[in-house]
């Protein structure tokens, strides 16, 4: 609850930004900077690395964590960091992925970023700020200027970013050019053609049949949104994905991305992160300490004892069904193999935990949160 709260008020707080700068440009001696202080470089601070960071990920023999306010780390043993200089806007960031040096951002006004130096150097693929759609987006959609939150890549051409108002965008051209608007969601009847992975079957059904509400109208209560916020995706060793969302929205997909099939949580409430394993397996985690898992991509779940009620944000895999999850108030939970239970500590001095990757250490964790970066042990 408390990252999806983060989200929707640093998004508004965006809005804001936009409405009050868009009244003139700022000089400073000779540079004009734009109007919008969210369209001018980052700003390097020297206490970056104890800011809100929102995720963290390997590229080779670096760590990157990312932000609020354009904050990109660099570091190359887990302790010291540097922030890169050579952002060029001040968007918050919600999420990063690699391939080898290879390296994406995603975060609000719809931002998705570039970097083929490891974190060096970056460029901006897509951009779309409330009132100023991007490049094909219908700026009467309820997803434009929407934020991204997560994004995952299978090799360094084809990806996807997932955020608001499932929103989903796909690219086959290491992000160059992003497509789509909305994850497709098969109906009951198209299970058993998209669970083949049949294509000659799936182009017998209609382009609106692919396009159905992610919830029916009787799943539909009054103020809610017809599309789930889509929060976390993962793939897994049998080449499957899984997305979750919120009000416990599964997506799963068996046919690289072409198609989804929904189903639901034996839990009501939103689920913030999901990670993959060998096979088919996956353990997705959220709000009030709800931790599930599955072994066959999301079919069938069951309910992992955690012993907590609070919230669960980001984690990471460990080989063998291992598991390491941070969420609010500093919580870790943590498991060496499948066969475990989750144990339980904390690392208060870190606040609400969002991202975790394996340190150099054995047995050392490095997680970032509402207080930069921090290193935990296991027990």
């Amino acid at each position: 609850m408390q990252r999806t709260l983060a989200v929707v008020a640093a998004f508004v707080v965006s809005i804001a930004l936009q409405t009050v700068a868009a009244q003139e440009p700022e000089v400073v001696g000779t540079q004009v900077l734009p109007a919008d202080p969210l369209d001018r470089p980052v700003e390097v601070m020297p206490l970056a690395d104890n800011s809100l960071l929102l995720d963290i990920t390997r590229s080779g023999d670096r760590f990157i964590a990312v932000g609020e306010r354009g904050h990109i780390l660099i570091s190359t043993d887990g302790r010291e960091w540097r922030q890169t200089k050579n952002v060029p806007l001040r968007s918050t960031f919600t999420a990063v992925t690699s391939v080898a040096s290879h390296v994406w951002v995603v975060g609000h006004d719809g931002v998705i970023m570039h970097s083929a130096d490891a974190g060096d150097h970056w460029e901006i693929q897509r951009r779309d700020p409330r009132g100023q759609p991007a490049e094909g987006v219908d700026p009467n959609d309820i997803r434009q200027g929407a934020p991204l939150l997560d994004v995952i890549f299978t090799d360094a051409n084809h990806g996807f970013a997932i955020g608001a108002y499932a929103l989903f965008l796909t690219t086959e051209d290491a992000g160059k050019t992003w497509t789509g608007s909305r994850i497709n969601t098969v109906d009951s009847g198209q299970v058993a053609a998209a669970e083949a992975n049949t294509e000659a079957e799936l182009e017998d059904h209609s382009d609106n049949d692919m396009e159905s509400s992610v919830f029916s109208a009787a799943e539909l209560k009054i103020g809610m949104e017809e599309d789930a916020h889509l929060n976390a995706i993962t793939s897994t060793g049998s080449g499957g994905f899984v997305i979750v969302g919120e009000r416990g929205a599964i997506f799963r997909s068996r046919d690289g991305g072409k198609s989804w099939i929904r189903s639901q949580l034996p839990y009501d409430g939103s689920m913030f992160g999901v990670v993959g394993f060998e096979a088919e397996h996956v353990l997705a985690f959220g709000l009030r300490g709800h931790v599930f898992e599955s072994t066959d991509l999301g079919e069938s779940w069951v309910d992992v004892p955690t012993d907590t009620e609070l919230s669960l944000m980001g984690g990471t895999p460990i080989a063998g069904g291992g598991v390491v999850i941070g969420g609010a108030n500093g919580l870790v939970l943590y498991r060496k193999e499948a066969s475990q239970p989750l144990s339980l500590s904390t690392d208060t001095a870190a606040g609400v935990i969002a991202g975790v990757v394996p340190a150099l250490e054995d047995g050392k964790w490095l997680i970032v949160g509402e207080n930069g970066v921090s290193r935990f042990k296991s027990k």
